[in-house]
């Protein structure tokens, strides 16, 4: 079973950056890549990028081109690097592992994703 662990949120202006990372550990069967999601007050939770077992990276149209995701395979840490941050970024942000197959990595949908951290908190203010 995997365990995974967000870091790195907090406070930051707009235009600010701010990296997270996703340390994982344990075993899956069923694990084909990362996402990193959001949910911020009163809306959904929302995908915002995710990295396949194969080193497919995708985002939601709403960070491109501002985030980056990659990983660290030595140190089994995923990281979604954040630049030119706006006041709607502000949210919880999760990582968890895709369980069901690697192609639906690119839809980032919370569905397919489990093994979900406690998240981490991102507040971008003026």
């Amino acid at each position: 079973q995997l365990q995974l662990v967000e870091s790195g949120g907090g406070l930051v202006q707009p235009g600010g950056s701010l990296t997270l990372s996703c340390e994982v550990s344990g075993f899956s069967p069923h694990y084909y890549g990362i996402g990193w999601f959001r949910q911020a007050p009163g809306k959904e939770r929302e995908g915002v990028s995710c990295i396949s077992k194969s080193g497919g990276t995708y985002y939601a149209d709403s960070v491109k081109p501002r985030f980056t995701i990659s990983r660290d395979n030595d140190k089994n840490t995923v990281y979604l690097q954040m630049t030119s941050l706006k006041p709607e970024d502000t949210a919880i942000y999760y990582c968890a592992a895709l369980e069901t197959v690697e192609s639906m990595c690119s839809w980032i949908l919370p569905a397919d994703f489990g093994a979900w951290g406690e998240g981490t908190q991102v507040t971008v203010f003026r």
